[in-house]
């Protein structure tokens, strides 16, 4: 399998910012920016050995789950910290685009990918995806409900402080009502297949953000067919929001793996915006949270 990774980078702090990459110290962004490029590579590349305890020997682990992988960071001008993530194997595609529609340049880099890989992803600089099923039960999904679905992973928040607790951050919109950009809104709101000797749900939402999106060739081709395909937009929420959901709101139904069953396809969201800051987790109450 050869997945393209398109990985939006930005970072320029100041006063009031409110993405992690306007307000974070330059080494506390880094560190966040290395793993999340680290994952990638300790999930699907040849970067995973097993050492055999009695004669120290290494064995390469996990190849029929390997893949080939290329990431594409994508900078505009010097307002970056590229130079702080060697080591981590990544193309550095460099732009001119305004910092807050570098998304819309990253999809214009998987649309030049068409024909060369099997699955084409886009990553917010601040996700950790740690399951090397990932790309197997995204093809199994669409085995199931075809290729007009996408399936997006369920993000989430770790805390280990004063307990530990982990949270799900993208849980429905004020206003549930799904929006008028989601196709087919009232069809198949909720499915069940089954699966692992049980049934696994799915089911539309009205909020399908998760900072990220993940598309086989064919839907990503019949999307960069679209007139919208790359134009900067503001419409969900704002440019960076839009970047990585509004397209695939418009012309696909999305799912996400239901509150049953939220692991299923999931991703780490590791610049906490909740989780230790806004709620903290209650010693001696494993269920509890408090607002901060």
């Amino acid at each position: 399998m050869r997945i393209l990774f398109a990985i939006p980078h930005y970072f320029a702090p100041g006063p009031g910012g409110h993405y992690g990459s306007e307000r974070n110290a330059p080494e506390e962004r880094a560190s966040v920016v290395r793993r999340c490029l680290a994952s990638l590579r300790q999930t699907f590349s040849p970067a995973q050995a097993l050492i055999d305890g009695r004669s120290r020997r290494l064995h390469p682990a996990n190849p029929l789950l390997a893949a080939d992988i290329t990431i594409a960071l994508c900078t505009t001008g010097e307002s970056h910290l590229a130079a702080e993530l060697a080591g981590c194997g990544f193309a550095h595609v460099r732009t001119d685009a305004a910092p807050r529609h570098l998304g819309f340049e990253c999809h214009k880099v998987l649309r030049e990918g068409l024909g060369q890989y099997d699955y084409f992803a886009y990553l917010e600089d601040d996700l950790r995806l740690a399951d090397a099923l990932f790309f197997t039960k995204l093809a199994w999904f669409n085995a199931q409900l075809g290729e007009a679905a996408v399936l997006q992973p369920n993000r989430f928040e770790l805390a280990d402080e004063p307990a530990p607790y982990k949270l799900y951050i993208d849980g429905n919109l004020h206003d549930a009502t799904p929006s008028p950009e989601q196709p087919g809104t009232t069809e198949h709101r909720r499915v069940e297949v089954p699966a692992f000797g049980q049934a696994l749900v799915f089911q539309r939402v009205a909020n399908p953000h998760a900072g990220c999106f993940f598309l086989n060739p064919a839907q990503l081709a019949r999307w960069a067919a679209a007139p919208d395909f790359a134009v900067p937009s503001a419409a969900f929420g704002g440019p960076l929001e839009s970047a990585a959901t509004l397209g695939i709101m418009r012309h696909f139904r999305v799912y996400k793996p239901a509150r049953d069953n939220a692991a299923f396809l999931e991703i780490e969201h590791l610049d906490r915006r909740y989780l230790g800051r806004r709620l903290r987790p209650l010693a001696g109450d494993p269920s509890g949270l408090s607002w901060a």
